[in-house]
């Protein structure tokens, strides 16, 4: 029989975030997932260089992934911020107020957009691609950096507009692949298989907590609807993870391409009969009911995409055309709906939720 894939799950608190944090790593075998000889990646994920609740990596999970690699002996620790053409790095690093946790920690930072900090090497995966060398027929490139390190991803529990859910998985978008990754739109489950192949050649280990002690349903992964269910994950196999976190949220993981794919081509387990469940188990039996939504953004962008209309990709996408495409995306986010619907939702969030007067608590650089 084979070997079940452990994802930890439990619930927690404000009061004792850090310390389940902790536990939370230990309990999904993070010492024995990593190499302790090699550097760590910190893959932090920013949705959204705005504050939102459930959007972005959470202070309080990337501080309690930090004391959980300093307690299994890791130190030689990085942080790693990538940019989107519609999320600036150094604003998601302000507003989620990550900078001061790094700086606690004197954990550094760098960028793969940087010259300075890594340089784009082309790779040729030793995987079959199901999709990656047809997008990219000039060659795949990568961040050299990336190359026989440690990574630990940080995405939180939300749904996606393209790809049902948002995870672990979908965390190596933004870190494995440049600025031209809209490219991959249309094809973007097998996209993220690729990728989950790839980091298992260059990468000395993987690892991955999520946090959902704020969850986000609908149009993913910016607009979300915020939803508090004081929940943390964690595990070494990115697939299960996704696929634990996809039924909590309410849908069958193998159902969702990515999920159903990485697992045909056994890069994890996606089916729940071999995933063992650790720490608390009975959280794990939860079903939300969660939806996945299309906002104005995202209905434009699933109609150049997945229609006819994506004949049309290379004029729109790959010309300086884009500029228009990226231009209203972050008009209509961040100038639109951020101050008329956003906002208000995040003053509640700090005001009312235990996990908003949290985020307050934590310093501003």
């Amino acid at each position: 029989m084979a070997k079940k894939s452990v994802v930890a799950v439990l619930r927690t608190k404000p009061e004792t975030v850090l310390d389940d944090y902790r536990r939370l790593c230990e309990l999904a075998g993070m010492r024995e997932a990593l190499d302790p000889s090699a550097t760590t990646i910190l893959k932090d994920n920013i949705s959204w260089h705005l504050l939102y609740p459930g959007a972005n990596t959470t202070p309080w999970q990337l501080e309690g992934t930090i004391l959980a690699l300093k307690d299994a002996g890791f130190h030689d620790i990085v942080d790693v911020h990538n940019k989107t053409v519609v999320t600036i790095a150094d604003l998601g690093d302000r507003y989620n107020k990550f900078g001061p946790v790094l700086a606690k920690y004197g954990i550094p930072k760098k960028y793969n957009f940087k010259p300075e900090d890594m340089t784009w090497v082309e790779y040729k995966p030793k995987a079959k691609m199901a999709v990656l060398d047809k997008i990219y027929r000039h060659g795949i490139y990568i961040p050299d950096y990336f190359i026989g390190k440690n990574i630990v991803h940080l995405p939180t529990v939300k749904t996606h507009s393209y790809t049902v859910t948002t995870g672990a998985m979908k965390n190596a978008f933004g870190g494995l692949l440049n600025v031209h990754r809209h490219y991959t739109h249309t094809w973007i489950h097998d996209t993220l298989v690729d990728l989950l192949a790839i980091q298992k050649e260059i990468h000395t280990g993987i690892f991955c907590t999520m946090d959902g002690t704020t969850a986000g349903s609908g149009p993913g992964p910016r607009t979300l609807v915020p939803h508090q269910k004081d929940v943390i994950l964690a595990s070494a196999d990115q697939v299960a993870i996704d696929a634990v976190a996809a039924m909590m949220m309410g849908f069958d993981p193998m159902k969702i391409p990515y999920i159903a794919h990485a697992t045909e081509r056994g890069l994890g387990n996606g089916n729940p009969r071999d995933i063992e469940i650790v720490g608390m188990p009975e959280v794990a039996n939860e079903r939300w009911n969660f939806s996945v939504g299309v906002n104005l953004g995202t209905g434009v962008g699933m109609l150049l995409w997945r229609s006819p209309l994506k004949v049309f990709q290379k004029l729109f996408f790959q010309t300086p055309l884009v500029n228009i495409f990226i231009f209203a995306s972050e008009y209509y986010h961040d100038h639109y709906w951020y101050p008329r619907k956003g906002r208000p939702i995040v003053e509640k969030w700090l005001n009312e939720s235990p996990w908003g007067r949290l985020f307050q608590s934590y310093p501003d650089e």
